[in-house]
């Protein structure tokens, strides 16, 4: 969320945050929503001071008849602002909800995920001198999954994981907490089943809830562990000196895929429920902060991939591949070799005080007043879709799997037979 002063001081900025990220926001309709807001504000405020000198009889004066007669039509005509005062107010809320953050000046024009600007590859695509398989054929080989029966269980995208497949999986956490770890994050299993204003707080909502499941009750479960860790801070103030703090967090995730439902059937790349490390940061209110943060985030997830040997490359998203909080983001895409394209694994981004100023995250210096820190997070390592690319760009001619080095003793074998 953006501070209303801003936005009215910068409207085309936001008119042109809008645009470049192919958000339909009209700021005139905030603004308008604003004046008037403004305006019953100041018209109930001097009402209810008309009412307090009215009913303030001078010493040994009784209140007329005339008066009380005054009083009541005053009293009615306050209740009549006050509804009036709550409908702006609430249509302003949403509104405000709805407003783009401003993206970063190095954010390329595009109109979708297909201008992303490729910044850079890394390591070298294999060439197979046999009929290479894909990732399904080969784990459905070894008996690493089963998809038939995760779609009687689960329904449409459901899978089981089993025998190497499950254990691949648990090798790759437990490389990732040692890896991440020693980067000096605190280590948190956080919770997937959230409240409404986590996801508020975060952006998620209003611009993607479509893509969450909601429960019965008006909870819903997250898509990533960011919101969970966002909403662990909220509605607190730290001391600065205690900045950054860093998290790295683990939890369930759970998407719809809204609007996906033809694409990527088949396989592990885009599924309803999976699980993933997130690293999370809070850092103080400075955009060069952001920015160092923003690449060391997204540098970390590089070299995890980079340990594991699967080639990748980093793109620069466009404005419209942005989401309504983000002012920058990465994407890290894998090598799929037998799709002969990369997919997307991961997504660094920073917010300034988007995230924060929505969830109440402050901190402060001594007496000074409370200032809104700024958040960033990256993702650390997906399952199942990292093992999409690990499994195929792997694959060996007599139709094993290598195990890459830095996984083998979590796995206890250096292939998968």
């Amino acid at each position: 969320m953006l501070d209303i002063k801003f936005i009215r001081e910068n409207a085309d900025l936001v008119r042109e945050a809008a645009r470049k990220k192919r958000i339909d926001f009209k700021v005139d309709e905030l603004l308008k929503a604003d004046d008037e807001r403004r305006k019953l504000i100041a018209l109930t405020e001097g009402k209810r001071n008309e009412q307090k000198n009215l009913s303030r009889p001078t010493a040994g004066e009784e209140i007329s008849d005339s008066r009380r007669q005054s009083l009541k039509a005053l009293k009615l005509s306050i209740e009549e602002e006050e509804k009036n005062l709550k409908e702006v107010t609430a249509r302003w809320q949403q509104l405000m909800l709805s407003v783009p953050n401003i993206p970063d000046i190095s954010v390329p024009e595009g109109e979708s995920d297909g201008d992303n600007k490729e910044i850079k590859t890394w390591g070298e695509k294999p060439q197979f001198g046999f009929k290479a398989k894909n990732h399904v054929d080969l784990m459905l080989a070894h008996n690493m999954v089963d998809f038939e029966r995760g779609a009687k269980v689960a329904g449409f995208r459901g899978y089981f994981l089993k025998n190497d497949g499950a254990l691949l999986s648990f090798a790759i956490w437990q490389y990732a907490l040692e890896f991440f770890g020693k980067r000096g994050f605190t280590p948190m299993l956080v919770p997937s089943l959230v409240r409404k204003e986590n996801l508020l707080g975060t952006g998620f909502i209003p611009q993607g809830e479509e893509d969450l499941y909601k429960t019965q009750d008006g909870e819903y479960l997250a898509g990533t562990a960011e919101v969970a860790t966002m909403g662990y801070l909220a509605d607190e103030t730290i001391p600065k000196e205690k900045l950054p703090l860093k998290y790295l967090c683990f939890s369930p995730c759970f998407r719809r895929e809204a609007g996906s439902h033809g694409k990527d059937v088949r396989g592990l790349i885009r599924v309803h429920e999976f699980f993933k490390w997130e690293q999370v940061i809070i850092c103080e209110a400075s955009h060069e902060e952001s920015v160092k943060w923003h690449e060391w985030l997204n540098r970390n997830t590089e070299e995890f991939v980079e340990s594991l040997g699967i080639p990748y490359r980093t793109v620069l998203n466009c404005g419209a591949d942005l989401g309504l909080g983000q002012v920058k983001k990465y994407d890290i895409e894998l090598w799929v070799p037998l799709e002969e394209k990369y997919r997307e694994i991961s997504s660094a981004s920073y917010f300034h005080d988007f995230q924060t100023r929505r969830l109440g995250i402050r901190y402060k210096v001594g007496d000074e007043k409370p200032v809104y820190a700024h958040s960033l997070n990256s993702t650390a390592a997906p399952t199942p879709r990292l093992l999409v690319s690990l499994v195929e760009n792997f694959q060996q001619a007599d139709g094993s799997i290598k195990v890459p080095e830095v996984l083998q003793k979590y796995l206890g074998k250096n292939v998968i037979n």
